[in-house]
């Protein structure tokens, strides 16, 4: 975790740096999705700390790796260097540095930044998870996050809320919402990018999370890490068993984050 929070704030930086810029270098990869100098600084920046660990990295940012070759590790870090690049182009602020530690195929540690913020989740099943500011120049460790950080979720009196994303709300996920409304007579919509939705569960803002639009592993591993150690499911969707990592396809299927 130690490594991990590191890596996380060293991207960070190496977000901002590019963040505070006026060429962020834009570029558009074969899905159509796009890719930022930032995306890759960060990417950089994040393996040269993890690698000290000798676990497995998948980055969405690293080589292609065959499911072979994968198929063998019983650890592995899931990464995305800087998850919400549409958020970043727009100046928003809202976009995460993503890293998760991915035992089997289940996510048991995991770390999000938020660099314009300085906002720092972190979880462990098993340990809790916990939200911290932090500048990207501080060095923090796993033990002083729980001593010092706020624990969470921390839910205070408010609506039932659902959290959705701010580029792709389907229809699918409109019709679920009006479902939700009527069950619970009123409903609050929050909109967020990025990972941050999984974060908002998380720390008690929000109480529902579907995402029936498509995702790739390290768009939530981190995220379903920390949910997960503050009491939430991350759940496929409509069968509702949990989300899995490091498959053949890396592709997720629909999920719901919920109590």
């Amino acid at each position: 975790m130690d490594h991990a929070l590191r890596a996380a704030l060293d991207g960070g930086k190496a977000i901002l740096e590019v963040y505070e810029t006026a060429d962020f270098g834009v570029e558009m990869k074969a899905d159509d999705s796009p890719l930022t100098k930032a995306d890759m600084q960060a990417h950089l920046e994040i393996v040269k700390e993890l690698e000290k660990t000798g676990v497995p990295i998948l980055s969405e940012e690293g080589k292609a790796l065959t499911y072979e070759e994968r198929s063998h590790w019983t650890w592995l870090w899931v990464v995305d260097p800087l998850d919400g690049t549409k958020e970043f182009i727009k100046r928003n602020g809202e976009f995460t540095v993503n890293i998760a530690l991915v035992n089997g195929q289940d996510p048991v540690a995991g770390v999000i930044y938020v660099p314009v913020t300085g906002t720092l989740y972190a979880g462990v099943v098993g340990e809790g998870a916990f939200m911290k500011q932090v500048g990207t120049e501080e060095s923090i460790s796993w033990t002083e996050m729980k001593q010092t950080g706020t624990g969470i979720p921390q839910k205070n009196d408010r609506a039932y809320t659902a959290v959705g994303s701010r580029s792709h709300m389907s229809p699918e996920t409109e019709s679920f919402m009006n479902e939700l409304k009527a069950e619970h007579g009123a409903l609050e919509i929050l909109s967020r990018g990025s990972s941050l939705k999984l974060c908002m569960v998380a720390e008690g803002k929000a109480d529902v999370y579907p995402r029936f639009a498509p995702t790739m592993e390290w768009d939530t591993a981190a995220g379903h890490a920390i949910c997960s150690s503050a009491g939430f499911k991350v759940l496929k969707y409509p069968e509702r068993s949990p989300l899995k990592y490091n498959k053949e396809d890396l592709l997720n299927p629909w999920f719901l984050v919920c109590k």
